[in-house]
């Protein structure tokens, strides 16, 4: 057969130039590349942007809350044996951000997510060596993987690593990437981002950190195991001296400033054990409000990344839980709790459900299985005076057996240790002395119903009965409920919703929730400042409060309570409304001693808490009148009964008659003589 080009000739055709049709050859070739080029370049463009508009998958790191006092203060911060404290970038040691770029990534300000000479370096060394030991992974590629991935070495999840790093890079910036990258890379002992690897070596801030101690810190997440300072000092030192190389060859440092930091002598803190998370009572506290009352999802409080800023004040926190520490530390056995708020807000600043979280999580301050005893007393008296009873309302301490309910039933107290004055008592004398049978008068003849209307009002939510006991505290309520009840009395009627918690901000630090407590006027302030005044008795001598008298630096109202079970100290200041009780778990008796734990812990701890405070009278509100009063006879004093005391009535229901019927002059300075430094300065104060 003839050769194709012999019959071109023969037909008279003659040969192409070879110029032209390799020329026509590259055109052809031309026109493919470029149409490739275009369709390749549109198609990149649309991926690029199914990239920036897809979502990001769920991250699968774990980001725990973050939970701090009211002073901004970290409270708890080892959730889950995790250290995590996310800090912005502008809060990160330029040093530190220099190093990590020059030995994890250094041209991580030119690729976008993968860079394509590592990329090659790699694939090569790979394919040489028939493995996968070569990552070529970029800062973001590395936060892809953290993020979303595991950690295995598998082409497919390189595959993804790559997407999700181009992913990243099309929807942050590259400051955003890296504030997250720093944030969440491992640095060994359990701690996660520059800033708890900062505080855990060194005990500083991530943005304190000099060049030797970042060139010594961005050496460690290659493998804690083997650069942890903890675990092998000149592993890391080697690996601080290629970081200081590394630095040096892009510019970063010069030679001097490398070598200077390579010989600084680091100060490394001793390894601590993880400690206990703070005032873990109130934590457990805070997780249930926001799960179960503002309904955050429990997914988003474990692992959202949540900044919770409560009410504590974690300096107050430390001495209720040191005061409870001292006063049982001779009683292994016995329990004890303590809710502590500012009464002017609502605010909750202490909070102790137990001597030992480790032993027993279980939070006593909201058990409502406990009786208050007499300090339920003063909601009765309450009760009273807006029912037209005054202080100098008076019956006689003798064992009675008192008949309710039309005469059905009949109930007799008993007054503590079955003592008896056969006095007639006022109502400051019945507070003072904690007297049960003036208590179950008053209940009887203002009505069990009233009384329970009262406690509603101050925030009792506990199941009361209608029964004559009530006035002695029969019905269990919770140190959460009394402390809020008196704290009414201290915010001259006005209660406040107690509350933990200021706001919630998402990891992006976008306010989720900001706290507006309720406020409504309960009590009129008149009755509030006079029940503050009978209370104050409690402190004075002959009241049951008398021994923490000396403990006291500032005027204090309150009301123990005693059952056979339980002990309770339940008072305030302008300032705190404090509840504490002390039993045992399972109502076993307290001892006679036992029984007086609860009031110096109260004592300890209010004037601990408020040492920084000065001593602040009680708001003498509109409508209370302050007279001294002859307590035998109910009415003014003058020279002729010269055992005054004095007392605050509601305007209107003070006693306009003298003792002995007599002018009233000098009234005031004939009675000094029997009265106390205190009781002058509350004179003074008032007039």
């Amino acid at each position: 057969m003839e050769p194709y080009s012999r019959k071109k000739r023969k037909a008279g055709v003659q040969d192409e130039d070879p110029v032209l049709l390799w020329f026509r050859r590259l055109k052809r070739l031309a026109a493919l590349g470029l149409s490739l080029l275009v369709i390749g370049t549109v198609a990149g463009a649309l991926f690029l942007l199914y990239l920036r508009s897809d979502a990001l998958p769920v991250s699968s790191v774990t980001l725990t809350p973050q939970i701090y006092d009211a002073q901004g203060e970290l409270i708890d911060a080892y959730q889950g044996g995790q250290k995590r404290q996310p800090v912005a970038l502008k809060d990160i040691s330029p040093y530190l951000v220099k190093a990590t770029i020059a030995i994890e990534d250094s041209r991580f300000y030119e690729h976008f997510g993968i860079d394509p000479k590592g990329l090659a370096r790699a694939v090569v060394t790979d394919i040489k060596t028939l493995s996968m030991e070569q990552g070529a992974s970029t800062i973001t590629q590395q936060l892809a993987r953290n993020l979303y991935l595991s950690h295995e070495r598998t082409w497919s999840r390189k595959m993804k690593e790559a997407v999700y790093a181009l992913q990243l890079e099309t929807q942050l910036s590259k400051d955003q990437i890296l504030e997250q990258y720093l944030n969440q890379i491992y640095y060994g002992h359990s701690a996660y981002g520059i800033q708890a690897a900062s505080r855990m070596f060194f005990d500083k801030d991530a943005k304190d950190l000099d060049l030797a101690e970042s060139s010594l810190l961005a050496g460690v997440p290659k493998g804690p195991r083997y650069y942890s300072p903890y675990l092998d000092m000149n592993n890391a030192k080697d690996r601080q001296r290629l970081i200081l190389d590394a630095m040096v060859r892009h510019n970063d440092i010069t030679k001097e400033e490398a070598d200077r930091a390579y010989e600084e002598k680091l100060t490394i803190v001793p390894q601590q054990p993880t400690p206990p998370a703070e005032a873990p009572y109130f934590r457990d506290y805070i997780r249930s409000v926001v799960t179960e009352k503002l309904n955050i999802s429990e997914a988003l409080y474990d692992s959202g990344g949540l900044k919770i800023y409560t009410t504590l004040d974690l300096r107050a926190q430390k001495i209720a839980e040191e005061a409870i520490g001292k006063q049982l530390k001779d009683a292994p056995e016995l329990q004890a709790a303590l809710v502590s708020l500012d009464p002017r807000n609502g605010a909750i600043k202490a909070m102790v459900g137990g001597r030992s979280y480790g032993a027993n999580q279980f939070n006593r301050a909201f058990a409502t299985t406990r009786q208050p005893g007499s300090s339920f007393k003063p909601i009765v008296y309450l009760t009273a005076l807006k029912n037209h009873f005054t202080p100098l309302q008076k019956y006689k301490d003798d064992p009675t057996e008192f008949s309710y309910e039309d005469g059905k039933k009949t109930y007799k107290p008993n007054n503590f240790d079955n003592k008896y004055t056969h006095e007639w008592l006022d109502m400051r004398r019945a507070i003072s002395t904690s007297n049960n049978i003036y208590a179950v008068h008053t209940i009887l003849d203002v009505g069990t119903d009233k009384v329970i209307d009262t406690a509603r009002q101050l925030g009792v939510t506990s199941r009361l009965e209608p029964l004559p006991s009530l006035a002695l505290g029969s019905f269990p309520v919770s140190p959460y409920e009394m402390a809020s009840a008196f704290g009414t009395f201290a915010n001259l009627g006005v209660r406040t919703e107690p509350n933990a918690i200021l706001r919630i901000e998402d990891n992006a630090g976008k306010i989720l929730y900001r706290s507006k407590p309720k406020q409504e006027k309960v009590i009129d302030p008149a009755q509030a400042y006079v029940m503050t005044n009978l209370m104050e008795s409690v402190f004075e001598e002959g009241g049951t409060g008398f021994r923490v008298s000396d403990l006291m630096k500032r005027p204090v109202a309150g009301k123990t309570g005693t059952t056979n079970t339980d002990a309770w100290m339940v008072g305030y200041t302008p300032e705190l409304s404090t509840a504490v009780w002390v039993g045992y778990d399972k109502d076993r008796v307290i001892s006679s001693a036992e029984s007086h734990k609860a009031a110096p812990i109260f004592a300890e701890y209010t004037e601990g808490a408020l040492e920084a405070i000065p001593p602040k009278q009680f708001t003498v509100p509109e409508g209370v009148v302050t007279v001294y009063i002859d307590p035998e006879s109910g009415k003014l004093a003058n020279e002729a009964c010269p055992h005054s005391q004095l007392q605050a009535f509601v305007q209107g229901t003070e006693p306009t008659e003298y003792c002995s019927g007599g002018s009233g002059t000098g009234a005031q300075d004939k009675g000094r003589e029997n009265k106390s430094w205190w009781d002058d300065l509350k004179r003074w104060w008032n007039d």
